[in-house]
């Protein structure tokens, strides 16, 4: 998969199986990781193709691929479904999520050393063909995306304005409740992370 989406093979398998039923709901996966231990939990992210998410979202989501994953049954073991919106400082995980966010701060990491490094912090300077460009101290540089192993926004008092503003604009919340929704994304409070994620265990 020539995205960040699913980078394990079982992270592949699982969106292989759930992708066209979220789209078909009208959203977009945003990544999939299935994070094993002692508990297992498979987390899902997702969003509108305007980006935006709700907690009624997320739960009719959950519903529909429990179904479906279910019947697939790629995950032997017991494991909690959890699924949440990408948050503020959100993972980038296709290429067109860093013309979308020029101008914002990213942290940035590649699977082989890259001039002596792998990891880059700057600003985005959008993409230039199969290249990610990103401003660092040294200049602008390019960074092919499949060398890419992981990347997010970070977060500044500009990006949650610029995302507060976009969610206000759109009329899906207004200014009294900004306090809130910044809490739910970030998933600061166990209390609001589970207002935010609709969890269930599988087995």
């Amino acid at each position: 998969m020539s995205d960040l989406i699913a980078k394990a093979a079982i992270d592949r398998r699982i969106a292989e199986i759930i992708t066209p039923v979220i789209e078909d709901l009208g959203y977009e996966l945003v990544r999939v990781r299935l994070m094993t231990g002692k508990e297992s939990t498979l987390q899902i992210m997702a969003q509108r193709p305007d980006g935006s998410i709700e907690v009624d979202d997320c739960a009719a989501i959950s519903t529909a691929i429990s179904t479906i994953l279910d019947v697939e049954d790629p995950i032997a073991d017991n494991y909690t479904l959890e699924v949440s919106s990408p948050g503020i400082d959100r993972p980038l995980t296709r290429l067109k999520d860093f013309d979308r966010w020029i101008g914002f701060e990213a942290k940035i990491e590649t699977e082989e050393l890259i001039d002596g490094r792998r990891r880059f912090k700057g600003e985005l300077a959008g993409t230039e063909g199969d290249e990610v460009l990103i401003e660092i101290e040294e200049g602008t540089i390019g960074l092919r995306f499949d060398w890419l192993s992981d990347a997010k926004l970070v977060l500044t008092d500009e990006l949650i304005r610029d995302v507060l503003r976009g969610r206000k604009d759109a009329g899906q919340i207004d200014a009294a409740q900004f306090d809130e929704v910044q809490t739910i994304i970030d998933g600061d409070g166990d209390e609001d992370d589970e207002t935010a994620q609709r969890q269930r265990e599988t087995n």
